[in-house]
């Protein structure tokens, strides 16, 4: 399940990636950021959070704690 959300989010992100919508606009966000450059940001930050998402699941395992690491062992000796 996890992979086919995946899947679907990055090719959405690749569909909407290819924005002919804001091409010709000529608006301002903020008085100085144009729209379409505005929408680029928010897709970068959105396919930033996918490929974290992608990273994290794919070495799950490399971040859970279910085994003491040898420094964890040696601190309570101390």
């Amino acid at each position: 399940m996890k992979r086919n959300l995946f899947w679907m989010a990055l090719l959405a992100l690749v569909i909407l990636h290819h924005d002919w919508w804001f091409w010709d606009d000529g608006r301002l966000l903020f008085g100085f950021l144009p729209i379409g450059l505005g929408y680029h940001a928010l897709i970068s930050l959105a396919a930033a959070a996918l490929w974290a998402w992608a990273a994290f699941s794919a070495l799950s395992e490399y971040f859970t704690d279910d085994e003491p690491s040898e420094l964890a062992a040696t601190d309570k000796g101390m």
